[in-house]
Formats: structure tokens, C-alpha cells, sequence
């Protein structure tokens, strides 16, 4: 399955999506706490700054274009200044806001949210609930109406704000040819009519959906989903429906077939946007041909990559293949990942350095977060056992190879740890073909064997200066010089005691 999913990242590439709703402003206003206040018990917060990213439709949009595809946007927004806004953050994330209709008569919809720094304090929520005008409408409409033949699938991001009117809907329901639709509404009962090929509610809106009383914190939420499957894909009108159960995360159901559960993987830093993460990446997987298990183990990976980060963020195709990746960092029998070799298909500049890291030191930590500094991916390859012994000589490494590859995977700035056996890593690096060779510069370019190697395959040779004084082998010997002092204090009826 791995394997298979894996492939969906260079699968999903150029899609054409159509993305047609609400966007929103996601707007965050930063401070630093000041005490209390003293006309309420409230805090006081002192500003610090703001700034704005893409919501709702928009974020789904960003999602897209982040992953490889080719979204555009459909949407609404008011002559003012957050549509200006609006506008700046779509530019800002690289795309494109010739389709959205001004509406002088409607505020630009906007989320702010006030943050201290390490949590949120306060949401406050702007924009019009009530259906856009009929003049507006039939401007989406005809727009929409123009843009179909040109997408591979139309991705519907219904938020409340009023986008989608009967002549919008219509539009959906009256095209013969219409591409894959992807609806993710906050009442999927709305585009029952139309028959979307796959609906994408969070467990708020299902249970609403489905008149049932939402759980506990404790209860079985993914099991209340199965044993609704039936009536939540009838009363939706869909083919498919994938219920995101945030820490729990999703249910695939399909008629006439047993459920599917995705997990959640880890902790989660915030979930705003990980719902548009989810349906960006599930659409892409389904207009790829993916089978609806594989397209939502697809989005759910998207969505673990992207609650690890603060704010309303995205996920690109470097970070999912990783995601993807499975086992983690270490890959202990010294094969490199099928998606790290693929030069081409990447899509993201790999940084490679090597060593024994035999008792690892801050002069070790601050080259390997140094290194990173050069690229998105630091792969590092250690001496196996034998390699150290015959270059360090027959007393090391004082660690084995399996601890030495933990230690590294720990280091947050790390994302591949790879042992190789021989005394060079030169094999290692014709593999990779690394972007950037980090080592210290303890080495000269004259002095390092492999820079030839690198240079020759398009990569380019960094050499960082080293934390003076400290060395593995300076360690060692302070450790042996300190047990024969104790030794020595024991004395001799408490040695090896």
C-alpha cells in the first residue's frame, strides 16, 4: 500500500481543480500577555502583529496548488479591505483570484484569531450568512457553467457564507458531462439532488446529518459513524462519504461495502485548516483513480503533516512523501527510499552529511542544524560498527549502530538516518545525489575524497566550521581519565565493585 501511495504524489501533479465556495481570511492577531484587565476579568494583550492566510475555499485552493495540482478558485468577495486582503493572500500563496466576483454589498468573510504565545485566546468571525444577491449568483453560475470543461474535478466548499444559491447548485446538477465532485459542506443534505461523487463532513456535521447526538470525548464516535453508514450516504446523496473524526481520524464508507477507518497519527500543534488539507488531497487521490481506501489514507497523511505546524498551513509533496513513507527516519538496512532517489520527482532540495556519530556532542548537533539550513531534507549516513572500527581503531564505537541511528532520528532538523558499511560513503551519494554535502572543516576541498563525486553529479560541497574543543575522542579519553581517578579513590579493595 505504501508503494501505492507513494506513487499518488507524483499521480496527483497538474490535475486541473476547480475549487467553487466560500473563502475566507484567516486573520491572526499576535501579542504578548499584559495581566488582567481591569473593566472585566479578561487579559489584556498587547499586540505584536498580524497577518493573513488563505481560508476556507482559499486554503483548500492553497492546499492544492501546494501539492502539485492546478487549482482555480471561485468565489466571492466584498469591495473592502479584508477582500483586498483576500487578495493579497492568494497572491501570496501563488495563486490566482481573476475568477472571484465582487459583491460591494457583502463584507469578505473573515475568522480572527487572537493568539498569546502558546495558545489561541479568542475567535471572532465576520461576513454575511445570508445567500449572495441574485446579480452575484448568476455570476457564479455562469461562471462555474464556463470553467467545467476545463477541470478534472470541481471541489464544492460550502462554509455558510451564501455562495451556494439554487443557481449555483443548478449548474452542478444540469452539466452532462460533469467532472468528479468533491462536496465538503458544513449541510451535505443540501447537494443531495445534485449526487456528488463523495462528501467529506466532519463529525459535527455528520451527527447533524444524521439527527444523532454527538459523543463524548470518551464515546465510540467512528462506531455511531458504521452504524449509520446506510442512512448518512442517503441522506447525502453520495457515492462515498469520508468522515474526519479529527484525533480519531476517518471513516470511509461506501454503499453495499464494510467501512474503512484511517488513524490519526500523533500529536496535534492545531487543527484549523486540516479538514481543507484532507479534502484537497482526497479529491486529488480520487481524480487520480485511487481506490476511496488508498485516497483517504492519502488525505489523512496530508492532514497529520499539516496539524504539526501552527496556523492554517499546507502540505507539499516532499513533506507527504515522507508522511508516506511509513517506518520513520531509520532506514536500517541501508536501502534509501524509493521516493528520495527519484532525482526528478522529489521536489525538494536533499542535503546529505555523514559520520560516525559515535557519542553524539553539541558539535555534532550544531553541524547536523546547520546543514539542514541548506535544503528541506537532511539525510544523514552513519559508519556502520565494522567501518568505525577500522577507522577509529578496535575500541569503538562505544555505541552500536542501532544506537547511534536513534540518537540522530531524535534531532527534530533530521529526516533520514541510512548506515552504510564501507569506509567511504561514496556508494551512498551515487544513490542519492544529494543537492548539498555538508562536513566540517576540518576537511579541505581537497582533502574530502567525495567532492569530486558530488560536484560531478550537479551538488555542491559546503564545509561549516566546527565547535572547537570538542571531539568523540577527546570525550573518551576524559571518561577513562575520570574513572581511573575514581578508581584510585576507591582504592584497591573497590575497584570493579
Amino acid at each position: 500500500m505504501t508503494g501505492d501511495l507513494l506513487g499518488l504524489v507524483a499521480a496527483v501533479r497538474g490535475t486541473r481543480a476547480l475549487v467553487v465556495g466560500d473563502a475566507i481570511v484567516d486573520r491572526y492577531l499576535v501579542g504578548t500577555p499584559a495581566g488582567m484587565c481591569r473593566e472585566a476579568p479578561v487579559p489584556v494583550l498587547d499586540l505584536t502583529g498580524a497577518h493573513d492566510q488563505c481560508g476556507g475555499a482559499a486554503n483548500v485552493a492553497a492546499n492544492l496548488r501546494s501539492l502539485g495540482a492546478e487549482p482555480r478558485l471561485l468565489a466571492v468577495a466584498g469591495a473592502d479591505p479584508a477582500g483586498r486582503r483576500l487578495r493579497a493572500a492568494l497572491a501570496a500563496a501563488g495563486l490566482g483570484s481573476g475568477l472571484l466576483v465582487t459583491d460591494e454589498s457583502r463584507p469578505t468573510a473573515v475568522k480572527h484569531r487572537v493568539l498569546a504565545p502558546r495558545q489561541m485566546l479568542l475567535r471572532m468571525d465576520e461576513g454575511g450568512r445570508e445567500p449572495v444577491g441574485r446579480r452575484t449568483a448568476a455570476t457564479l453560475a455562469a461562471r462555474l457553467a464556463e470553467q467545467l470543461s476545463w477541470c478534472d474535478v470541481v471541489i464544492a466548499c460550502d462554509y455558510g457564507y451564501g455562495a451556494f444559491t439554487e443557481e449555483v447548485t443548478e449548474v452542478l446538477a444540469a452539466s452532462r458531462r460533469r467532472p468528479l465532485l468533491v462536496v465538503d459542506s458544513r449541510t451535505p443534505a443540501a447537494f443531495r439532488a445534485i449526487r456528488p461523487d463523495a462528501v467529506k463532513p466532519n463529525y459535527a456535521e455528520a451527527v447533524a446529518l444524521l439527527g444523532q447526538p454527538p459523543l463524548g470525548p470518551e464515546g465510540d464516535r467512528a462506531g455511531q459513524i458504521q452504524d449509520h453508514a446506510g442512512l448518512l450516504l442517503e441522506r447525502s446523496g453520495a457515492d462515498l462519504a469520508a468522515v474526519t473524526l479529527d484525533r480519531d481520524g476517518a471513516v470511509v464508507l461506501q454503499a453495499g461495502r464494510p467501512s474503512l477507518r484511517t488513524y490519526a497519527d500523533g500529536e496535534a500543534k492545531t487543527t484549523v485548516g486540516a479538514g481543507d488539507t484532507f479534502t484537497s488531497a482526497l479529491a486529488l487521490a480520487l481524480a487520480a483513480g485511487a481506490d476511496p481506501g488508498a485516497a483517504a489514507e492519502f488525505a489523512s497523511a496530508a492532514a497529520d503533516t499539516v496539524v504539526r505546524k501552527p496556523g492554517t498551513a499546507n502540505c507539499d509533496p516532499a513533506e507527504l512523501r515522507r508522511r508516506l513513507a511509513g517506518a520513520g527516519k531509520i532506514q536500517p538496512g541501508g536501502e534509501l527510499p524509493a521516493w528520495l532517489t527519484d532525482v526528478p520527482g522529489r521536489g525538494s532540495r536533499v542535503v546529505f552529511t555523514n559520520g560516525c556519530f559515535d557519542l553524539l556532542h553539541g558539535g555534532h548537533v550544531s553541524l547536523l542544524s546547520r546543514a539542514k539550513a541548506f535544503g528541506e531534507l537532511l539525510v544523514v549516513g552513519v559508519n556502520s560498527d565494522e567501518s568505525v572500527r577500522r577507522l577509529k581503531g578496535p575500541a569503538r564505537p562505544v555505541l552500536p549502530l542501532a544506537e547511534r541511528m536513534r540518537v540522530l532520528a531524535a534531532l527534530g532538523c533530521v529526516d533520514v538516518v541510512v548506515p552504510f558499511a564501507a569506509d567511504s560513503p561514496a556508494e551512498l551519494i551515487e544513490r542519492l545525489r544529494p543537492d548539498v554535502y555538508v562536513k566540517g572543516d576540518d576537511y579541505t576541498r581537497q582533502t574530502l575524497p567525495e567532492a569530486p563525486l558530488v560536484e560531478r553529479l550537479g551538488g555542491v560541497v559546503e564545509l561549516l566550521s566546527t565547535v572547537g574543543g570538542l571531539s568523540t575522542s577527546k570525550i573518551i579519553r576524559e571518561i577513562r581519565a575520570l574513572s581511573a581517578v575514581d578508581e584510585q579513590r576507591a582504592g584497591p579493595d573497590r575497584k570493579g565493585a
